[in-house]
């Protein structure tokens, strides 16, 4: 599923190939993926539009346009922004299609449907519309804001970092990952860290997210990119520890799946 680290490196799809670009039509093949406007309507707003600016906010890639509106992009569980060359087919699953006046062509892909494109005025109104909460890598989310997202209700950690009201972001994957930096157990309860781990965490988050956009890495794809040490790259069956060698567990909880070194993230006392 994308999380921070796929939409980043999608949002440089975009800056990349659409940046500047104007728009000469607009295809949505699925009107079922588009919300907040028709099909027909959103023809009429961009064509002849720049996409003036671009920004990612957790899961959410913002493409802006020139005195316009604002397509709010979320990839679900296994969509992809792409650049398409002129003489090239779409892919498969496309479902809006974006062309400009130079001939690239720029694909929402989502095989699943379960991600969608909504039109709406800014990101800013989309953010405060769907409660997001501060982007995980945010230069203003600092250590004292990371304490207070952590509050004082009785959840696991795991749980607190997926939750994307309180942090935006971070899915299922990467909060194993920043788990395992940290060395803390995804059971753990939050409110019970000591200031010592929750520095550990902060810094992991930060960490984390920005070393596998660094190497191009996602949730799911191109994970043999990322260090050594980082557990993304034994996280499946038979996968061992890459700091200690021991046997990973995985549990399966809820529909999702954990993974974790029983001997670097011990479970805690109850």
């Amino acid at each position: 599923m994308p999380e921070l680290p796929d939409v980043e490196i999608f949002k440089r799809v975009l800056d990349r190939h659409a940046l500047g670009r104007v728009v000469a039509r607009v295809e949505v093949p699925d009107p079922g993926s588009l919300e907040g406007a028709t099909a027909d309507t959103l023809q009429r707003e961009l064509r002849g539009k720049r996409i003036s600016g671009s920004r990612r906010h957790g899961k959410v890639l913002f493409a802006e346009f020139q005195n316009s509106l604002t397509l709010a992009m979320h990839f679900g569980t296994n969509g992809s922004l792409q650049a398409v060359p002129s003489d090239a087919k779409e892919p498969p699953s496309t479902r809006l299609l974006i062309e400009f006046t130079d001939g690239t062509r720029l694909a929402f892909v989502n095989p699943r449907r379960i991600g969608h494109v909504c039109v709406t005025d800014s990101a800013a109104a989309f953010i405060a519309d769907q409660h997001l909460g501060p982007d995980a890598l945010a230069s203003a989310y600092d250590e004292t804001a990371f304490a207070a997202v952590l509050g004082n209700r009785r959840r696991a950690i795991k749980v607190v970092l997926m939750d994307q009201s309180r942090i935006a972001g971070i899915g299922n994957i990467y909060a194993d990952e920043i788990l395992f930096q940290a060395r803390l157990h995804p059971g753990v309860i939050a409110p019970m860290l000591d200031a010592g781990a929750r520095r550990r965490l902060f810094n992991a988050t930060k960490h984390t997210l920005q070393t596998a956009i660094d190497c191009g890495a996602g949730a799911e794809n191109f994970t043999e990119q990322l260090p050594q040490e980082f557990l993304l790259r034994e996280r499946h069956a038979g996968g061992r520890c890459p700091h200690c060698g021991a046997s990973l567990t995985i549990d399966k909880r809820g529909g999702r799946t954990s993974c974790y070194c029983p001997q670097c993230q011990p479970k805690p006392d109850d």
